[in-house]
């Protein structure tokens, strides 16, 4: 029983875009889907369907952290049949070679989560995304003529970190990125069975100190939008 998305069955497409302001989910439906419609509002956490290029593509707002992605992306999978699942994000860049505005695939997510301790493994799980919706990204770009990153990223559940120098450590290791989102959907993509992957765009850079503001947090990052819709074009 899905507890947090009402929509009905067949409401949800196979490949479903996961935004984590529903505002965001509400521009892409208002902007580049056809025919589309609210097929969820529990919480305000706003859900449309639509097509296009006539291709049936659902866009989810799932909020913010961990918990949150945990959840939309495990109704989604497990009572409405998702099986395509691409964050479509915000992320603070560790790269001083990432400039506000530039598109970041997550290949895998790092997380300082204790969230992959619930499969009790005996070890560490790497949070990865699905080879078949990777490669569908780099040839989307590169046909869109969108530059496009791709290496680690980092799933960090605190916004607010009380250590300024925090993320020093992690870039260290080559991490290009950090968001609050990624690792909980490659995991349950990874559990549930579904193909996942993120792609984000760096709204904020560590090293740099830059910053974008709130609108265009929600509306003027389209590439990464455009790359993710040309995927399910691709996997109708």
């Amino acid at each position: 029983m899905s507890l947090h998305i009402d929509a009905k069955p067949g409401d949800v497409a196979k490949t479903v875009l996961l935004p984590g302001d529903p505002l965001r989910a509400k521009f892409i439906a208002e902007n580049f889907l056809e025919d589309a419609r609210l097929i969820n509002s529990v919480r305000n956490m706003f859900g449309f369907s639509g097509t296009y290029k006539g291709v049936p593509v659902t866009v989810q707002g799932t909020g913010m952290g961990m918990p949150s992605m945990g959840i939309y992306s495990a109704e989604l999978i497990q009572f409405h049949g998702a099986e395509n699942l691409i964050r479509i994000g915000t992320a603070g860049g560790l790269s001083e070679k990432l400039g506000l505005g530039d598109v970041v695939m997550a290949l895998a997510a790092s997380t300082d989560s204790n969230w992959a301790s619930n499969y009790e493994l005996g070890g560490q799980l790497a949070p990865t995304a699905s080879w078949k919706l990777i490669k569908l990204a780099e040839k989307v770009a590169g046909e869109l003529g969108i530059g496009l990153n791709a290496g680690n990223i980092l799933t960090s559940d605190l916004f607010y970190e009380p250590n300024p120098d925090w993320w020093r450590k992690w870039q260290k290791l080559g991490i290009l990125a950090v968001d609050m989102e990624a690792a909980a959907l490659y995991m349950n993509a990874a559990y549930y069975g579904a193909n996942a992957l993120g792609i984000v765009t760096i709204s904020d850079n560590f090293v740099t100190g830059e910053g974008v503001t709130i609108e265009e947090r929600q509306e003027s990052f389209t590439n990464m939008m455009e790359i993710a819709l040309n995927i399910a074009v691709e996997l109708k």
